[in-house]
């Protein structure tokens, strides 16, 4: 479990990253961070596939043991990442 809250920790941090890269490249406009908030979740996807994979390759898990895991672990930063496309598309 600690693995889990580590990773979701690390999609935050991606997507404040992404934030901060579509305000230093869209002067704070509300449609480039509406678009960089939905930037990160194709990269926040792949991301969290790739976590899932480690887990079935090199930890031994299954898949059907890391579905669960990488649902969470992808939903949780990618709900907050539609709240503020949502938020910045309507400004």
């Amino acid at each position: 479990m600690a693995h889990t809250v580590k990773v979701i920790a690390i999609g935050f941090a991606l997507l404040a990253v992404c934030m901060l890269i579509g305000r230093y490249v869209g002067g704070g406009q509300s449609t480039v961070l509406a678009r960089f908030a939905l930037t990160f979740i194709a990269i926040w996807f792949v991301g969290a596939g790739i976590n899932m994979w480690m887990g079935v390759s090199k930890a031994g898990y299954s898949v059907a043991e890391e579905i669960p895991y990488f649902f969470i672990v992808f939903l949780i930063p990618a709900a907050l990442a539609l709240f503020l496309w949502w938020r910045y598309s309507r400004a």
